[in-house]
């Protein structure tokens, strides 16, 4: 029986999560990332660097004794860099089981957006950066928000390296 009422829980959490968003800003576009992949929501820590990495991937941070890489979206999106300061947070993601930081400017709000209320993702330009991340356009109001799609924001072949490094650390 117990079996069944954690089920029934973790199904109840999910639905409370449904259509519910994490956004954050980066220069003056708000970004969202739905709530089921988060996890948590760090300060800002210091970054052990990973040499030879992407220029996005800033290193890696000891999260509880879980050592996790730390992705800057700005870089990612090939935006401006800012300056971390005290606003400046890490959204702890897990993504297909790969738990990822990702360093964003500053969280804005959670917010519901209904499916209905989604638009499809403009078409990608080779100008755009941040465009192929992008899983669609979240109507709310007279305010658009940037939903990210942390499949091909983490799929990256860049990344690969993170897994080779933890099954290295494994044997």
């Amino acid at each position: 029986m117990d079996e069944n009422k954690e089920e029934l829980e973790l199904a109840e959490q999910e639905d409370i999560r449904q259509g519910k968003y994490m956004t954050f800003s980066i220069g003056s576009d708000v970004f969202g990332i739905e709530l089921k992949y988060v996890n948590e929501i760090i300060q800002m820590q210091s970054i052990a660097p990973i040499p030879e990495a992407e220029s996005y991937i800033k290193g890696l941070i000891n999260l509880r004794g879980k050592i996790i890489p730390v992705i800057d979206v700005a870089i990612r999106f090939g935006k401006e860099l800012f300056e971390y300061n005290d606003r400046t947070c890490i959204i702890v993601v897990d993504v297909q089981n790969v738990v990822v930081g990702l360093i964003v400017e500053t969280i804005s709000e959670v917010v519901s957006i209904e499916e209905e209320d989604i638009l499809p993702p403009p078409s990608v330009s080779k100008a755009n950066a941040q465009a192929k991340f992008i899983r669609g356009i979240g109507k709310i109001g007279d305010s658009v928000k940037l939903l990210l799609d942390p499949v091909k924001l983490l799929s990256d072949n860049s990344l690969d390296f993170v897994d080779k490094q933890e099954e290295e650390e494994e044997e």
